[in-house]
């Protein structure tokens, strides 16, 4: 089957907004007892229709618990709340949900940023044990001027500081995982999840195969910058305003997340070893130029070659996340392929 995912996104756009049945417009703010840690088979909080538009808010990675320098971690600490999930009628495994994001805005004026024992990718971790000592906690502090659109970075060693720019994006996109799994909120893997690319954000399509009926959408872990890679284990983290529209893409079957924007079609692999998440994702993009661009799979491994780029998104969860693209002016005319 050959589908046009980002052209039909816009044609139903279009028809919504010119039909008497326009889709609707939700709006739901997740209480603190509402926020999930897992991504799992469960009961929704919402119902939205292919085309209905979703106005809500995510929480800091981190909780409200670090508002100010001095502040720490409370012992029972749980990371990456979840605001979710979402049921999107229609949606039945075999099928893929398309979610079009809108809006992607910080809810505070700063976002926090730690490092320490057990997590990132320069200290020991359960899954990389050495004998040194571990790297000892430590958290910064960004102040984020939503109207110059920066993010200041100022050193807890010295009196350095640097004004980044602001670029929102959701750290964790998901849908419930297949054979009724139930997976931590830290964990990114073919149902997306804490997948950390920045790729993510207003602008970008994202794909996801539907898994369990009802698809059961999942969001949060909002980051004002992030660079590629998350090394020390965070972003700055910060708790997120976001709009975004569903829509349902019937018996249009994908292997793991896909993204396109104006200028990219992207996938995203996420497991361990690092080779493995770049397989994962470069097979998936091929497999995208196989069905819709007429190419034959040798043909795109060999455009992949010489025209793909690709990023490490994260190198700290307890899967890897890469991103690989193509930019679209490469492709054949998609028009010219066979449906």
């Amino acid at each position: 089957m050959s589908c046009r995912p980002l052209l039909v996104i816009l044609a139903l756009v279009a028809v919504a907004q010119n039909s008497p049945l326009a889709a609707e417009t939700h709006r739901y703010i997740p209480k603190p007892d509402e926020l999930k840690y897992t991504f799992a088979t469960t009961a929704p909080v919402l119902r939205l229709k292919p085309g209905d538009v979703l106005e809500t808010w995510t929480e800091n990675a981190l909780g409200d618990h670090l508002q100010q320098p001095g502040d720490t971690l409370p012992a029972d600490f749980r990371p990456n709340p979840n605001t979710g999930p979402f049921f999107i009628e229609g949606a039945e495994p075999g099928d893929t949900l398309a979610v079009r994001l809108i809006k992607i805005e910080p809810a505070k004026d700063f976002a926090v940023g730690i490092a320490g024992p057990g997590f990132g990718a320069l200290t020991q971790t359960p899954y990389t044990p050495m004998l040194d000592e571990p790297i000892p906690e430590r958290t910064w502090f960004y102040r984020i001027d939503r109207r110059a659109r920066t993010v200041e970075f100022a050193a807890g060693d010295s009196d350095f500081k640097i004004k980044l720019s602001l670029r929102p994006f959701l750290g964790c996109l998901a849908v419930a995982p297949a054979m009724a799994e139930a997976r931590s909120t830290i964990v990114p893997e073919f149902f997306g999840g804490n997948m950390d690319t920045p790729e993510v954000r207003v602008g970008s399509t994202v794909y996801f195969p539907v898994n369990v009926p009802g698809a059961l959408l999942y969001l949060g872990d909002g980051h004002a910058a992030q660079g590629e890679g998350e090394i020390a284990g965070t972003a700055a983290e910060v708790a997120m305003n976001v709009t975004l529209q569903v829509d349902v893409l019937k018996g249009w079957r994908i292997s793991t997340p896909r993204l396109e924007d104006d200028t990219y079609l992207m996938a995203v692999g996420s497991y361990r070893p690092l080779e493995d998440a770049m397989r994962i994702a470069s097979r998936e993009l091929i497999a995208w130029l196989e069905a819709d661009y007429g190419l034959s799979a040798l043909d795109a491994y060999e455009l992949l070659s010489v025209a793909m780029e690709s990023n490490i998104s994260q190198l700290v969860d307890p899967n890897y996340t890469v991103l690989v693209k193509i930019r679209k002016k490469y492709l054949p005319d998609p028009s010219s392929t066979t449906p």
